[in-house]
């Protein structure tokens, strides 16, 4: 029986979905080599050691969550429907919560999600403040909102979609 060839793409990806399986503790060589039927050595083919692999896991999450901003900012309608976009692609990113997790323990993950938690709570300014809401404590309140959603137990978060619209319909009521 052949084999699909490995990358290191198949292995981060592999370590993602570790990482929202299991939790931090599967980021690691031999677990992740037996769950993809491999050895550790195919690991190692692809990357020096644990933590690089780690670094470049967390650089693919970053340069996609970075991505889905900018594809926004591009995006067409108004603040107010890019906004409701905004959360929606917020709630969807399963990987974030996991990653949140980790960087309870880890550094390095700690400073990735900072920076990509920086750079969406500026975007989320950015709409409130063409929407005439200049107070930045509606953005740290509605992206609050919207990083704990995922954590609710599973039977409460059924429709975070839901709650984020009502959240901002009330937030641009204030206007």
């Amino acid at each position: 029986m052949k084999h699909a060839r490995l990358n290191r793409e198949k292995w981060i990806s592999a370590g993602i979905t570790a990482l929202r399986s299991d939790g931090p503790p599967a980021l690691r060589a031999e677990p992740l080599a037996r769950r993809m039927g491999t050895t550790k050595g195919s690991f190692y083919w692809h990357f020096t050691d644990v933590p690089a692999f780690h670094a470049a896991l967390l650089d693919h999450w970053k340069s996609e969550a970075f991505a889905d901003v900018v594809a926004l900012l591009e995006g067409e309608g108004s603040p107010a429907d890019r906004l409701q976009d905004f959360g929606t692609q917020v709630l969807d990113d399963t990987t974030a919560p996991a990653i949140r997790s980790w960087a309870r323990e880890n550094k390095d993950a700690a400073d990735a999600l900072a920076q990509v938690d920086a750079e969406r709570l500026t975007y989320m300014a950015t709409l409130l403040t063409q929407l005439g809401l200049k107070n930045p404590d509606f953005a740290r309140a509605a992206y609050g909102a919207l990083i704990g959603m995922p954590m609710l137990p599973k039977s409460e978060r059924h429709d975070s979609a839901n709650a984020y619209t009502a959240l901002i319909d009330l937030v641009l009521a204030l206007r």
